[in-house]
């Protein structure tokens, strides 16, 4: 596959990526907040008859993901559990477990893309496959 960036995409949404590096950075080394909704990481991709958005929701169950398209804006939506190494069908309650760090965004999770208008609303397809979620948006 060949790839090509798009000096001037139709997505046109770059504050977004300027917000991300800002929210990092307040976020801060060891801070952990779990009640805060994240927004997970997106690639957008154009072929001759489709756009094709990427989504990384590595964890994240098929049934706890919301895809909503309404006036030209994609909206994901959805949770994310607190990742664990533990077998959750058999806990062991005398097992303690001590959080030194957590850079995985885990809760509740919010993503908006602005599609181009000439997106085939009524035609758009989404998969699930390990841990990305691919949404595929046919041109007119």
């Amino acid at each position: 596959m060949s790839l090509t960036l798009a000096t001037d995409p139709p997505f046109g949404n770059v504050a977004r990526q300027m917000s991300k590096i800002m929210d990092q950075m307040h976020k801060g080394y060891y801070n952990f907040a779990p009640g805060e909704t994240w927004t997970p990481s997106v690639n957008l991709y154009e072929t001759e008859g489709a756009y094709l958005v990427c989504v990384d929701l590595a964890g994240v169950e098929k049934d706890k993901i919301d895809i909503v398209v309404e006036d030209h804006i994609l909206r994901l939506k959805g949770q994310r559990p607190v990742p664990t190494s533990a077998d959750e069908s058999e806990p062991d309650p005398h097992r303690r477990v001590r959080v030194h760090l957590m850079e995985i965004d885990n809760g509740s999770f919010s993503r908006e893309v602005e599609l181009p208008l000439d997106v085939q609303q009524d035609k758009i397809n989404a998969r699930y496959r390990n841990g990305l979620l691919w949404i595929e948006l046919p041109k007119k």
